[in-house]
């Protein structure tokens, strides 16, 4: 028995899992990810190994492999304290991280982190997944926080979900229903304009659930074009932002209108770090 671990370093954040090997019967078992927030890359990777391995008892010699992933893993160029790292692509984790945790055989992965990735992934017969990256959006995390803390001067995800709770859309975008009584065919919900009817009354609160409103919009649209492009009506949601409950309401009140079903399974914002440990039973 012996333990892989995955390290995901991101722009914000540095999250870390665990699988418990068994070599004998080829199975193996996930121990829960954790994630910590520090100023540099190389300060978060060793507060996330330390407080890993206490955290679950574990010592260096039970680890027998280290797979990295993220803008941030570049900065390690040495082995970590004595465990030799070896680095993986990151669009093929967040493919990898999709599948294990959504239990399909081929998906559109949507990996909603300071920015969006969307992923083409599919399970193989003998049992791989091919990835391919189909592109995405600058629109993520990072705007979520930045216009949040230049228009209202609150940069934290809890401060934002405290202001939504009392937010008002009709005070922020334009709808559908605002431009005509009847749009055969269309749901008269759905937002022809975010921010394009901005009331001289709107309220902070106004303008968060706006500003969630965009980023999770523009996330579900280019999502599901690019599934349309596969035929594919299941899209699965992994990253940071999916632990917004407005975030969630938003994907979930398009789901009937585009004909899609958006899956946020447990653990999905530690899909690419899952993703990433996996790499080790190729």
């Amino acid at each position: 028995m012996g333990v892989v671990i995955g390290i995901d370093v991101g722009g914000s954040t540095t999250k870390i899992v665990g699988f418990d090997v068994n070599r004998q019967n080829k199975s193996h078992r996930l121990i829960a990810p954790i994630f910590v927030r520090a100023t540099d890359p190389i300060t978060s990777i060793y507060g996330a190994l330390g407080k890993f391995t206490m955290e679950n008892g574990l010592a260096l010699d039970d680890i027998e492999q280290v797979m990295m992933t993220g803008v941030g893993s570049s900065h390690i160029d040495r082995p970590l304290y004595t465990l030799k790292c070896k680095s993986v692509p990151e669009f093929s984790s967040i493919g990898k991280g999709g599948l294990y945790l959504s239990g399909l055989n081929e998906t559109i992965v949507v990996s909603l982190g300071t920015g969006t990735a969307i992923i083409h992934a599919k399970a193989t017969s003998d049992g791989g997944v091919i990835t391919d990256y189909m592109g995405g959006t600058g629109v993520g995390g990072g705007t979520l926080i930045g216009l949040s803390k230049k228009i209202l001067g609150v940069d934290t995800i809890e401060h934002i979900e405290e202001l939504c709770e009392t937010g008002d859309l009709n005070n922020i975008d334009l709808r559908v229903k605002d431009l005509a009584k009847k749009y055969p065919g269309m749901n008269e919900e759905l937002t022809a304009a975010n921010f394009g009817n901005v009331s001289d009354i709107a309220t902070s609160s106004d303008i968060a659930l706006g500003i969630v409103n965009m980023v999770a919009e523009t996330i579900a649209t280019t999502a599901i074009f690019a599934a349309r492009s596969h035929s594919i009506k299941e899209i699965v949601l992994t990253g940071n932002l999916t632990t917004m409950p407005h975030v969630r309401r938003v994907f979930e009140g398009l789901e009937a209108a585009f004909g899609v079903k958006f899956i946020i399974p447990e653990n999905s914002q530690f899909g690419t770090v899952i993703g990433a440990a996996l790499h080790a039973f190729d």
